[in-house]
């Protein structure tokens, strides 16, 4: 392509960074917005939704595999609706692991029945509500026959609430994609998308990114070509801390004990099962991460990237595992978190009511709720 210099300079080096900054745009991918009224429209409809899940809670049930009968174990009743209402939460996120009830033999029909209810529950209640399929299958070499399968289960699920609120009802398309192909995962997200909205175009979809829906991942993702999306990422930072003692990590987090933020007075000695592991780096990273500062600067890069592309985001789950940490780090913690997210101004959703990350010292009541957890949630 040949650039016609006129006599002005500034003129030919303006054209000359023109085209430059276009090129550059055609083989990268530059975060140019739509500016046309309908996406501009869309997309403050988005960041809207996200804000009305802020101060939310997701309601382990459906998701806890591990219950020989989940649809009856740990079931949402009433009680727990009002209980929510009086402590102040607004959305509720229902965790839904669909493959695990399949391979249980229950029939979907049953499983749909259990989502009806809590459909009217939130709409009795006034809580916005965010559907997510928990614990997929999904990897690098079953993504084309675990994308069909998703699109399937979303338009079923699409078609069966369409008269419910698309400002009261959210999708969350997959939880926590794995450790997989950044690319693949993309790919996924793009298809279901696509096919889903050939049936519902109002939903508020909500998409992280790979890795477990890190931060780090998402803020290497290029957002999609949808401006009715809400970006979620999970943050566990220090996972040295909020993990500690979970079994289902492995020996990473063998090391218990640990206090937020860091004391050097009662830092615990690395477990011996932790050598060897990222479990050793995060011991001894831990005297730089495990403070307020980190929480803030760590939030910060999801920030920037929503900020970049202009979209809105989410925190779709915090909290710790109360099995190990002390109570009043776990309730330092959750307050520091809260803090950072009201500071940047992203909406936050608590893990969980009801299970081993929960906020209470016992079964969910006012009364077993810690004077410190209180302040933590500002009730």
């Amino acid at each position: 392509m040949n650039i016609i210099c006129l006599r002005n300079k500034n003129i030919c080096f303006k054209l000359l960074l023109n085209f430059l900054l276009i090129l550059l745009c055609m083989t990268t991918s530059c975060p140019i917005a739509k500016s046309s009224p309908k996406y501009m429209q869309l997309r403050a409809l988005a960041f809207r939704r996200a804000a009305s899940l802020n101060n939310g809670i997701s309601f382990s049930w459906l998701e806890q595999t591990w219950n020989k009968n989940p649809l009856n174990q740990g079931a949402i009743k009433d009680a727990d609706f009002a209980l929510l209402k009086r402590l102040g939460f607004r959305s509720i996120r229902l965790p839904i692991a669909f493959t695990y009830l399949e391979t249980a033999h229950i029939p979907t029909v049953e499983i749909l029945g259990y989502i009806d209810k809590v459909v009217k529950q939130c709409h009795r209640y006034g809580f916005k509500l965010v559907l997510d399929y928990h614990y997929g299958n999904l990897n690098d070499a079953n993504s084309s026959a675990e994308t069909l399968k998703l699109i399937d289960l979303w338009e079923k699920l699409a078609k069966r609430y369409t008269n419910v609120s698309a400002d009261d009802l959210f999708f969350e398309l997959y939880n926590e994609p794995p450790h997989m192909n950044p690319n693949v995962w993309k790919d996924v997200a793009y298809n279901v998308v696509t096919a889903l909205r050939k049936v519902d175009k109002k939903r508020t979809l909500i998409i992280g990114a790979s890795n477990y829906n890190s931060i780090y991942e998402l803020s290497r993702f290029v957002r999609l070509a949808d401006e009715n999306i809400i970006y979620t990422f999970h943050f566990y930072e220090p996972f040295f801390f909020t993990h500690q003692g979970a079994g289902w990590v492995g020996n990473q987090v063998a090391t218990t004990g640990v206090s937020f933020p860091y004391s050097a007075e009662n830092f615990p000695a690395l477990d011996p099962r932790a050598k060897g592991t990222p479990g050793e780096s995060n011991h001894e990273m831990y005297r730089r991460d495990g403070n307020e500062q980190s929480v803030n600067d760590k939030l910060q890069i999801v920030k920037a990237w929503g900020d970049k592309y202009d979209v809105p985001i989410i925190c779709g789950e915090y909290g710790v595992y109360n099995k190990y940490a002390d109570l009043d780090s776990r309730c330092r913690y959750i307050k520091a978190v809260r803090a950072a997210l009201k500071k940047l101004g992203i909406p936050g959703m608590l893990w969980d009511y009801n299970g081993t990350f929960s906020i209470f010292a016992g079964k969910p009541s006012i009364d077993n709720l810690p004077a410190c957890m209180k302040d933590a949630i500002a009730y």
